[in-house]
């Protein structure tokens, strides 16, 4: 593709990408602002006075006291220097905390996610080349096993069998407190600590794609140019990589991409079992606290990510399959 046409194309595509950020900020700040609960009311209840007057005072410090169209504009000014205000309860800027606990919740998701997807892969696969078969049917419960688990109890059973009884892996954090923050012996400790919460997530994300590319992979099968490379004579090894995975990738890579925001959800579960330090506990202690600039911050975080997943997953459908042109 020539390079004009594939800058043409990452402009198309980040042009949409920001008018859909535009309106996931408008619409997560209209909704919270609407939500039940008053963070100057729940900050005065902490600090042991709820008289009227100290909880309008703390409205005025939080800028709660104007308007929601003039507080929208504030918002989105500040957004623009890649300012998220501080946080109503720490008192800390935002960017610091979700800094912080940023990189847990991309190590557990984009490690989840490629779990998920080679998992899932193949065992769909392998499921759609013995389909009918005794494998089909084990590899095809299986999936159906793991999608019924809900999440937090699927991290339950984790943490009794490989914490409690076999006493393998630790059960909650992300490091332990004595473990220097460098070198090999730390990225080991993440590593231990990374596997229970990771499985969990990932268990529930292959379960799907199991069934998907099994779908997928049944669908090329009984294509036209897959009988007729049968005919010619061609091997089975070479039908299966150059025919029937490479067309049958095209369906994982839209559920994939459209998979990322609730694996990003689903992280907030994870986390909150596994007391892993990343932003979807962060999120859900802030919700708790009613500090609507933490979850603004952690939605808009997010609304990129998710962004960015698609805007990768519209360029591997290229590289997936010549016959796909960016437009």
């Amino acid at each position: 593709m020539p390079v004009v046409a594939q800058l043409g194309f990452l402009a198309s595509r980040l042009g949409k990408g920001l008018l859909v950020l535009a309106g996931v900020i408008v619409l997560n700040f209209v909704v919270l602002r609407l939500a039940p609960g008053d963070p100057a009311m729940v900050i005065a209840g902490d600090q042991g006075a709820a008289d009227a007057a100290f909880v309008e005072e703390i409205r005025r410090d939080l800028g709660l006291d104007r308007s929601v169209p003039e507080q929208l504009v504030n918002y989105a000014a500040a957004l623009v220097r890649f300012d998220f205000g501080q946080s109503y309860r720490e008192k800390r800027p935002v960017f610091a905390i979700v800094a912080e606990r940023l990189p847990a919740t991309i190590l557990l998701t984009f490690s989840a996610l490629a779990c998920s997807l080679l998992a899932g892969i193949l065992m769909g696969s392998g499921a759609a080349r013995r389909a009918g078969s005794a494998i089909d049917a084990i590899l095809t419960g299986m999936a159906i096993t793991l999608f019924a688990m809900p999440l937090f109890w699927t991290g339950l059973v984790a943490i009794l069998i490989f914490s409690v009884w076999l006493d393998w892996l630790p059960s909650y954090g992300m490091v332990e407190a004595t473990t220097r923050p460098w070198g090999l012996g730390y990225a080991l400790d993440v590593g231990r600590h990374l596997l229970l919460p990771m499985a969990t997530l990932a268990a529930f994300y292959a379960a799907i794609y199991t069934r998907v590319t099994r779908s997928a992979v049944l669908e090329v099968l009984d294509r036209d140019f897959v009988r007729t490379a049968r005919a010619k004579g061609v091997s089975a090894g070479s039908i299966w990589r150059r025919h029937v995975l490479r067309n049958a990738l095209l369906p994982i890579i839209t559920f994939a991409s459209l998979q990322a925001g609730h694996l990003i959800g689903g992280s907030i579960l994870v986390e909150t079992v596994f007391a892993w330090p990343g932003i979807g506990r962060l999120a859900f202690d802030a919700l708790l606290q009613r500090d609507y600039n933490v979850l603004l911050a952690v939605f808009f975080i997010s609304s990129v990510i998710v962004i960015v997943v698609n805007l990768v997953a519209d360029a591997l459908y290229a590289l997936a399959d010549p016959r796909v042109r960016l437009k």
